[in-house]
């Protein structure tokens, strides 16, 4: 841009960056392990891949739900889950409630 264009550029023709930078604000919450939760119903309401820090070349889903009245955040690298809750949003069904089992070595939603 020029100086002419940044000097003439109004506040409300640039978006907020609340509005687009939702996935780099922190989730709020309690922290839980997946243990805490396991077959308890759950409400989920938001989550976000990344990269794992923890296991080089996977990936890790950290999701915010409400328990028992409380808004709490879990880590879990679980395939199955990471599925599961890509397919919820992408079909129109977040938040949703759901219970997290434990089927054999996996995790899943019921």
């Amino acid at each position: 841009m020029t100086l002419d264009e940044i000097q003439n550029l109004a506040t409300n023709d640039c978006p907020r960056f609340s509005v687009f930078a939702h996935d780099q604000l922190p989730m709020p919450g309690v922290k839980k392990h997946l243990s805490e939760i396991l077959n308890r119903e759950i409400r989920v309401v938001d989550f976000k891949i990344k990269k794992s820090k923890q296991r080089a070349g996977t990936d890790c889903m950290q999701f915010q739900f409400v328990i028992d009245g409380e808004v709490c955040v879990a880590f879990t690298g679980s395939n199955v889950l990471m599925d599961q809750i890509q397919s919820a949003k992408v079909n129109g069904c977040m938040p949703f409630v759901g219970t997290i089992v434990k089927i054999d070595k996996y995790f899943s939603f019921s």
